[in-house]
């Protein structure tokens, strides 16, 4: 099987086997298509194994050593021992392991995916930070699992992945006010929008700026928008708008090799 799956990398991770996948090059149709990883959805599960593999292929990794979790919106991490099924997978949004070998794997469509690593210390992470994620403090919670397990804040990298930017996302009062009840940062990432009690919210730069008070070697941005670019990603709002659910979800991932 040969792999053609698209994905996106970044310096500040070099030297990790990592991956920001966009929906190109798998064997999914239609709403699904083509690079479908969730294992949630309503598609053909053995298409979405098939597309896992075929990323895992495209990064150098072991296809069988893909984990993943079941993600629930919240701030709980999970460490990476030695996997776990299928149909087990914990309910969690950050996950971390110091084990070569094995790749953890984070879904989305909209979300940020933001990959960790300190290579030295041969850890690294993966989170699913929608906005309500960050806002629980799923960031900060991954960085210190990774420390439990001897890494340092001041040698990780974080990149920020694929995920909805301010020009796309319009929020309602209700999740403002979720979000100022944190404190003062997110006043700086919303924006007024286009109608009356609305506003434009920036959540990789919220993302970010939360990275960046923990004193982290580099806090990175790959600057792409699932909204804006059909063609290469999926997107639930952009779909939701369109009356075109479901959809797939793009696969992000991480793994220590040597």
């Amino acid at each position: 099987m040969s792999s053609s799956a698209e994905y996106l990398t970044h310096p500040a991770l070099a030297g990790v086997a990592h991956g920001f996948f966009t929906r190109r090059g798998g064997v999914s149709a239609g709403a699904f298509g083509t690079l479908n990883c969730s294992m949630n959805g309503r598609d053909d599960l053995a298409l979405v194994r098939t597309n896992r593999a075929l990323a895992m292929q495209a990064i150098g990794v072991d296809p069988a050593a893909l984990f993943g979790l079941h993600q629930v919106h919240g701030r709980a991490v999970a460490v990476l021992e030695a996997g776990w099924a299928e149909d087990a997978r914990p309910q969690a949004d950050g996950l971390v392991t110091n084990r070569p070998g094995l790749a953890l794997g984070i879904v989305t469509a909209d979300c940020g995916p933001v990959l960790f690593a300190d290579a030295s210390a041969g850890v690294v992470g993966a989170c699913h930070a929608g906005w309500r994620g960050a806002v629980l403090g799923v960031l900060e919670a991954t960085v210190a699992a990774m420390c439990a397990l001897g890494a340092e804040a001041g040698r990780i990298s974080a990149v920020i992945g694929p995920c909805i930017h301010q020009q796309s996302y319009e929020v309602g009062p209700d999740m403002r006010a979720e979000l100022l009840a944190q404190g003062p940062l997110g006043a700086g990432f919303l924006v007024p929008g286009q109608r009356a009690e609305r506003w434009q919210f920036d959540l990789p730069g919220y993302c970010a700026a939360r990275l960046g008070a923990l004193g982290l070697r580099a806090v990175a941005d790959v600057g792409v928008d699932t909204y804006a670019a059909p063609d290469r990603f999926f997107s639930y709002r952009r779909a939701t708008h369109a009356g075109e659910l479901p959809i797939g979800h793009q696969l992000s991932a991480i793994a220590l090799t040597g």
